[in-house]
């Protein structure tokens, strides 16, 4: 089982909330809190103050994720507190803002599901291009590794490609030779394998 950091981008407080979204969804998905802010405050277009639950900021990217209770956003909903939620996602949006919003029943209710969301936001901000001098195995090999952002075994990357251990070895080795990945664990022989700029 992972541990939490003692203290990771100040998000310490949130992990005592019961259910946290980063106890149960992120850091099971992710294993760290690199990049992630809590209560976020950025500037609109009409030059007002807007929070984000969490910002996922890689490399200047905006990504935020919003936590929606059933009763703010939905069930006690005005319609003067309706549009103004249309407009700060727009605002947001057209300054560049990529938005992932979550249900908070679904945090208890469907937590792999939202994990899987998860992943495939954080997927937007890393996942680049490969060299195109990859043949397709090597390609889809870095994809992987970019999905998981997590150390990969050669067995496990063999089931991926559907090939057999041993060739999925020479593929991490190349990758490791070309400063792709690099070895995450195993001294004398290599275990796991990683990005070489893990984000």
């Amino acid at each position: 089982m992972k541990t939490i950091p003692e203290d990771a981008n100040g998000l310490k407080r949130d992990l005592v909330m019961e259910p946290s979204p980063l106890r149960s969804i992120w850091f099971p998905a992710v294993g760290n809190f690199d990049h992630l802010y809590p209560e976020w405050e950025v500037r609109d277009f009409n030059n007002g103050y807007r929070y984000l639950d969490l910002a996922y900021m890689p490399g200047g990217a905006k990504g935020g994720i919003e936590i929606q209770g059933y009763g703010p956003h939905a069930r006690d909903l005005d319609v003067r507190r309706f549009k103004d939620l249309c407009q700060r996602h727009c605002l947001l949006s057209l300054d560049g803002w990529t938005f992932l919003p979550v249900a908070y029943p679904s945090i208890t209710d469907e937590p792999k599901q939202c994990q899987q969301l998860v992943l495939a936001f954080i997927g937007k901000f890393v996942s680049t291009d490969v060299p195109s001098r990859f043949s397709w195995l090597e390609a889809e090999t870095m994809r992987f590794a970019r999905r998981l952002l997590r150390p990969i075994a050669p067995l496990e990357l063999a089931e991926h490609l559907r090939i057999s251990d041993r060739h999925a070895r020479r593929i991490l080795h190349r990758l490791v030779e070309l400063d792709m990945l690099s070895v995450a664990s195993g001294k004398e022989r290599a275990r796991t394998y990683r990005l070489s700029n893990v984000i």
